[in-house]
């Protein structure tokens, strides 16, 4: 568990990714993930290259929200999409899981599509989407357990597009299937030092949030820098 502001900035992934982010937005997202030592800064791949030279020589990463935000795109667009997200500097991805083959009972497509997208990036990790207010809990124990199969490094709760974000009951259900193999990201509706906490005590491993600035300045006094 994070005991600082250091230590909580390192899991979170400062986010960007409002369709109408201008480029004074994105460069403003490096500034303060450089000040403030995020994990990573997460954009739309059209960003990617830009994030990718602001951030040089940082230990910021760049991760680029694939098939995003529905998921609905073919496994080779999502293939070339990731490639071409690493070509321009990307050092992580997001990719959205096909909800609606999942829904339609069809995990086996699934699965073959997200380890395509893993083998296209080898080296690079690949977090998968689950959005979960779409889901049964027993679609996303199924989810899971295709993304473990699959070699992805980490499940992740929402896009924040979707009809909920991340819930510490869904936090606690995805750990208990990924156990210690994955990470766990969890996204959407994250807004609060109170909201951060609560999700890495139940398992989190990862925050995704654009509020990432406001949840550091409300860390209480006397937690250390």
């Amino acid at each position: 568990m994070p005991v600082n502001r250091r230590q909580l900035a390192r899991v979170i992934d400062h986010t960007q990714l409002k369709p109408y982010a201008t480029e004074a937005d994105i460069r403003e997202l490096c500034v303060e993930a450089a000040q403030q030592g995020f994990a990573a800064v997460s954009i739309n791949p059209a960003w990617v290259s830009y994030c990718a030279k602001q951030l040089s020589g940082t230990q910021v990463g760049v991760n680029a929200c694939i098939g995003f935000p529905l998921g609905a795109n073919t496994a080779a667009i999502k293939m070339e999409e990731a490639r071409d997200a690493v070509r321009n500097g990307a050092t992580e991805i997001d990719m959205v899981m096909n909800i609606g083959a999942l829904k339609s009972g069809y995990p086996s497509f699934v699965e073959r599509e997200i380890a395509a997208v893993v083998k296209a990036v080898k080296g690079i990790p690949v977090k998968v989407i689950l959005e979960n207010s779409y889901l049964s809990d027993k679609e996303k124990l199924e989810a899971c357990e295709i993304c473990v199969r699959a070699g992805a490094a980490y499940v992740k709760t929402a896009t924040g597009y979707g009809q909920g974000g991340a819930t510490v009951d869904d936090i606690k259900l995805m750990r208990s299937v990924v156990g210690d193999h994955l990470g766990i990201k969890a996204a959407g509706g994250i807004r609060s030092y109170r909201d951060a906490m609560l999700m890495l005590q139940a398992g989190a491993t990862r925050l995704g949030t654009s509020a990432g600035l406001k949840i550091l300045d409300e860390i209480p006094a006397g937690e250390g820098a």
